[in-house]
């Protein structure tokens, strides 16, 4: 390209002039002539550079990674060991997800007696907090986890299950919080919320079905990871089980916006809830229940009414939109 602006310009000379005249269109001519071969040659040196990119990129994107297989292809994965380094990284995953949730604020940065703790140690005690119901979930419950980083973490209480025994507390290191919380705090985790949470429980579901459902206590996704489908991911792995075993799912939901989140899977507000201790308006929790969903059954056509459809001729040409597919 650079070749048609070079200083390559005719001499100006009297138009009467024919020598002048033939070597100014000569000029010209090889000016042209070199402006060509400079732009197909740019243009082949661009063509092999695609093409070396192109090649390269294939390449590294068939390396191979450290990062575990059963990881990329967002496969479930389970977390068994308390104490475990997975154990904190989902700890420290459901802390960001909720870092400024109304609930996770009425224990760590509601208690007045709690003003005098500095920023980053209410940020050591919301994570150690999560650690443990992590942790205490390993021990006596099932926690879920998809993502490369541990993006979204799911914290559930199998049927016939709690995690009210002295071992799972001690093991977990759940008991730390009382040492670690005010005394203001205390008293809201271990007077107010757990029993309450446990006896409504117990009055939505009933005494039979409090036993024999399946309880997601947190399902939480990094800030930077949401709106990639983790969090459905978990829980439609857990609804699909749910429904094989004719269960229903409990939950407490802190804010409007989880419940239309929930709302879209199935699940309905059977009571709102409030937590009265604090000084400002009450924190309130939704409590949502979806019911087991069963698939409508297969209905076999007669062998006779299958026989005399395919011996007419009629599926070898029927359009597949006008056939019946079963998802």
């Amino acid at each position: 390209m650079a070749s048609t602006t070079t200083t390559l310009k005719p001499t100006t000379l009297p138009m009467s002039s024919s020598p002048s005249t033939s070597t100014t269109t000569s000029t010209t001519t090889s000016t042209t002539t070199n402006s060509d071969t400079s732009s197909n040659s740019s243009s082949n040196s661009s063509s092999s550079s695609l093409t070396d990119i192109s090649v390269n990129l294939k390449l590294s994107s068939s390396k191979r990674t450290l990062i575990p297989p059963k990881w990329q292809d967002n496969t479930i994965r389970t977390i068994t060991k308390p104490g475990s380094r997975a154990c904190r990284e989902a700890g420290l995953t459901l802390a960001h997800a909720f870092a400024a949730d109304d609930y996770a604020r009425y224990l760590v940065d509601g208690p007045a007696d709690m003003a005098r703790f500095t920023p980053e140690k209410k940020w050591k005690i919301h994570v150690d907090m999560l650690t443990y119901t992590v942790a205490s979930h390993c021990i006596g419950g099932l926690v879920t986890a998809v993502g490369a980083e541990m993006d979204s973490v799911a914290l559930w209480i199998p049927p016939g299950k709690n995690l009210d025994s002295l071992w799972t507390l001690l093991r977990s290191g759940t008991w730390r919080l009382y040492y670690q919380l005010s005394s203001e705090g205390r008293k809201r985790l271990f007077e107010e919320i757990l029993p309450l949470l446990h006896d409504t429980k117990r009055e939505v579901l009933g005494k039979e079905r409090d036993h024999d459902s399946w309880y997601l206590v947190y399902l939480g996704t990094k800030p930077n990871s949401q709106g990639r489908g983790y969090g459905s991911l978990l829980l439609k792995d857990m609804m699909a089980k749910a429904d094989a075993q004719n269960r229903p799912i409990y939950l407490e939901s802190s804010s409007l916006a989880n419940n239309v989140y929930y709302e879209k899977f199935g699940f309905e507000v059977k009571k709102v809830i409030s937590l009265t201790r604090g000084p400002g308006e009450p924190v309130q929790l939704s409590i949502m229940v979806r019911e087991p969903q069963t698939m409508c059954p297969k209905i076999a056509a007669p062998v006779s009414m299958v026989k005399s459809y395919r011996n007419s001729g009629a599926a070898a040409v029927a359009p597949k939109s006008s056939l019946l597919v079963e998802k």
